[in-house]
């Protein structure tokens, strides 16, 4: 093996090593146990059991051809665990139905029956014809996977709609499994590499967004049931979104430290529940962070401004009910203290 080969082998597999802790975390050991984290485990299972084949059939120098018949069975299965996987989040259920199940368990019972009716070690023919099928059928539930996020991709590229960190990470996971598909697509033509590489980046490109310490908070976290039942029509949100920022503005509310959410529900003539329904579905935002953004904003104009009044009275000025509170929420929200914001205009 040469160095180059060398160092290929230890990315593609310490993705699959990798990938194997990831799935056994999210099957087994992961607290709370969520439906979403059980399905999302066993996609990564099934991705890292046709990765590791790859992995298997490029560098081993002897070919146990059982373990290449379970890396392709397991390919039959990444399409569908996918599909459920994102389903699951966007209607965020609870337990994974009886039909999704009975779905699941024909596809391994299909896969299994031809793995013994026509064992990989006495028909490599077969196999290497079924492969087509394999990845037709891997390819069609990308597709439907991708319809899946349709609501999600509206609010990404709409300027007034608000997005979540969870409904990034379900983006963030079909594009990552887009990508191996056609890695493979390509490695079955050309560079058969190029699947378990593509994997690897994918992973760990999937795990550093995961590590930030906000995101692992959010991206694994249910849409509260409330908002799930019924859903505020687009037109409708952009609408009341346009209408929730020129009220702001027009009687400044944000300066009034003790301002609740029904005052502004009333203002906009709507339920207290449908504005907050607005805030964390369509801005994916708490009332006290949609408030306190433009209180930072005033405080932000209040110190390029205001050179005789102190820190704290601009705090107040702002809308802010103490100092502490001032202090701690605009480091959060700009990652700098009012005093070294204030020093970049001094």
């Amino acid at each position: 093996m040469t160095f180059d080969n060398s160092i290929l082998f230890f990315l593609c597999s310490l993705g699959v090593f990798n990938g194997f802790l990831v799935s056994v975390y999210f099957l087994f050991l992961g607290k709370p146990k969520r439906t979403q984290n059980t399905l999302f485990g066993f996609l990564v299972l099934m991705l890292s059991i046709r990765i590791g084949k790859s992995v298997y059939s490029l560098f081993s120098e002897t070919k146990d051809l059982l373990i290449m018949q379970i890396g392709l069975s397991a390919c039959f299965l990444i399409g569908v665990s996918l599909f459920y996987y994102l389903k699951s989040s966007v209607e965020n259920k609870k337990k994974i139905p009886t039909v999704w199940k009975v779905h699941v368990f024909s596809l391994f019972f299909i896969v299994v029956i031809i793995g013994l009716l026509k064992p990989y070690r006495t028909n490599i023919e077969f196999w290497r014809d079924f492969v087509t099928v394999i990845y037709t059928i891997w390819g069609i539930y990308i597709l439907f996977s991708g319809f899946v996020l349709k609501n999600i991709y509206k609010k990404i590229f709409s300027k007034s709609l608000k997005y979540s960190t969870s409904e990034l990470w379900l983006v963030a996971v079909f594009l990552g499994n887009v990508l191996i598909y056609l890695a493979y697509l390509i490695g079955y033509f050309w560079m058969y590499f190029l699947g378990t590489l593509v994997f690897s980046l994918v992973f760990y490109g999937l795990l550093f967004f995961f590590m930030s310490k906000k995101n692992r908070e959010t991206i694994f976290k249910d849409i509260p049931k409330k908002y799930v039942s019924k859903k505020i029509d687009n037109n409708e949100a952009e609408s009341l979104i346009i209408e929730l920022h020129e009220v702001i503005k027009k009687k400044q509310f944000y300066k009034n430290s003790n301002i609740k959410l029904k005052d502004i529900a009333k203002e906009l003539n709507i339920t207290s529940h449908k504005l907050s329904q607005l805030l964390n579905d369509n801005l994916g935002k708490s009332f006290a962070l949609f408030i306190n953004e433009y209180r930072i904003k005033e405080a932000k104009k209040l110190l390029k401004e205001e050179t005789k009044i102190t820190l704290e009275a601009i705090g107040f000025e702002a809308g802010f009910s103490s100092k502490s509170t001032f202090y701690a929420t605009f480091k959060r929200v700009t990652g700098k203290t009012p005093s070294e914001y204030k020093k970049e205009f001094s």
